[in-house]
């Protein structure tokens, strides 16, 4: 089969229910380099979110219907070719165009000579179409695109280029950019307001004067049943601002309250932050959401530990240990170390403009790898041993695709002296971590999951009585294991 010869604005049809798009130069001194990636666009012509974009810190996409396979060089030729793999079938069905761009770092496109694109067939390698290209100044471009129509899917030769490269070709469909350092705040940074739609309790008001009551014979007063203790006194609170303050308080009498549901008054417990950063939560931290949960666990805590600290942990490719969380620290915590020192998602190089213990977040990467993470809590609890038990409060959107490997990890970690509470912040795809509560062969359930579609509007109470829902009778049943 000969592959059809395209022009700029010419289409094919593709039958081949898989294929792969070969991005080919050649390479050599002075040649810029160069990366493919992929977009996966709704019938509006966006991405849903962050994770809809294949690229070199992103390379597969979660439903594993996209892969950026990387880059070869034919031995000889000085021909370098970065591929694209779609698996058509395994498309979700709201994705209904598959861009295929290209990103130039350190010069132009008209510096990079021998230009094409290729779409093979994944199976056989055998050649479908192919589009030679011509550029200029352009830093990024849209090199071809696969598209649904009536049903049938087609690959369209575009050929058209961006000057404000990746970062400004990613805008225009829908992914979040980052391209610098996040401002300082202000020296006393503002208490974060409650999150829309989240009730907050009111303190009481007082009662209004009722009119006097007729008299009644004296009665023996009722019995009450004990109220569960209150909130513990934290080192450092005094220091946090007043809304802050107030918020804290209202929030560890709420977990108080749940621990006392559960039958775990009195319960004490290290506990351990662990925060998603792939690339599909940027709209949780851009528009607040990580943040409130943050102060929301910093609650959870300052009722378990009273030593005021939180351990805490970031990750996507690999994992980030963070400066540990010391309550009357919390706003300049929030402000420094919430998924903050990433100087540009699609740069390269050395950090700038970070502080000494901010976590230059290109390190981290943009996938998923739970179990890197959970690996390196465990390490940290075996050579950190503490009288009380270990609470992990682990935070992600799924995506979750290492699923023996997170597997082996959690059940290696039953005879440890910790629980792993996970919550799920509205994607889907949370693999092993959703079924491991039915995982047999484990003498005691070490692990509990819930999701929510929108935690904002989640309230305190409800939310801490899920978080905390499986924790005591864990400890109960580790208790009589032997592992506590």
């Amino acid at each position: 089969m000969t592959a059809t010869s395209l022009s700029k604005g010419a289409n094919v049809a593709v039958d081949s229910p898989a294929v792969r798009v070969a991005l080919s130069w050649s390479a050599g001194p002075g040649v810029p380099e160069v990366d493919a990636s992929a977009l996966l666009l709704t019938s509006a012509g966006r991405v849903r979110d962050d994770g809809d974009f294949v690229f070199y810190n992103q390379p597969r996409h979660a439903s594993g219907a996209v892969r950026h396979l990387g880059k070869e060089s034919g031995p000889g030729s000085g021909v370098t070719t970065d591929t694209v793999e779609v698996d058509l079938r395994a498309l979700e069905p709201a994705v209904d165009r598959i861009v295929l761009c290209a990103s130039s770092d350190g010069g132009t496109f008209g510096q990079v000579p021998g230009l094409s694109l290729r779409l093979l067939d994944a199976a056989t390698g055998a050649g479908l179409a192919h589009f030679d290209m011509a550029a200029g100044t352009e830093t990024a471009l849209v090199g071809g695109e696969l598209y649904l129509r009536q049903g049938k899917w087609k690959f369209r030769a575009v050929g058209q280029g961006y000057a404000a490269g990746l970062a400004g070709l990613a805008t225009d469909f829908g992914i979040t950019v980052d391209d610098a350092p996040t401002a300082a705040a202000p020296s006393t940074p503002l208490p974060p307001a409650p999150h829309a739609g989240t009730p907050r309790q009111a303190p009481p008001a007082a009662a209004p004067t009722a009119p006097p009551a007729p008299a009644a014979p004296p009665a023996a007063p009722p019995v009450a049943p004990p109220a569960a203790p209150g909130p513990r006194l934290t080192k450092g609170e005094e220091r946090l601002p007043v809304d802050m303050r107030k918020r804290l308080s209202l929030r560890k009498e709420q977990v108080a309250v749940s621990l006392s549901k559960h039958g775990a008054t009195g319960v004490t417990a290290r506990v351990v932050l662990v925060l998603d950063a792939s690339g599909s939560m940027s709209f949780l931290y851009s528009k607040g959401v990580v943040a409130d949960v943050v102060e929301r666990m910093a609650a959870v805590a300052a009722q378990l530990d009273d030593d005021g600290e939180m351990q805490a942990w970031t990750f996507a490719s690999n994992p980030a240990r963070l400066p540990d969380l010391t309550l009357g620290d919390l706003p300049e915590w929030l402000r420094l170390h919430v998924r903050v020192g990433e100087v540009g998602l699609f740069r390269r190089g050395r950090k700038k403009g970070l502080h000494d213990d901010q976590v230059d977040m290109r390190a981290v990467g943009i996938q998923n790898e739970e179990q890197k993470v959970i690996a390196e809590v465990r390490a940290f609890v075996r050579d950190n041993p503490a009288q009380a038990p270990t609470l992990v409060l682990f935070f992600s959107d799924g995506g979750v695709y290492r699923n023996d490997e997170i597997e082996r990890e959690l059940r290696e970690a039953v005879e440890e002296p910790v629980f792993w509470q996970f919550v799920g912040l509205g994607r889907s795809n949370y693999g092993v971590l959703e079924r491991f509560d039915t995982l047999p062969g484990r003498r005691v359930d070490n692990v509990g999951f819930f999701a929510v579609d929108d935690i904002g509007t989640v309230p305190d109470q409800e939310l801490y009585d899920r978080l905390l829902s499986e924790f005591p009778s864990w400890i109960a049943a580790a208790g009589r294991a032997g592992i506590l």
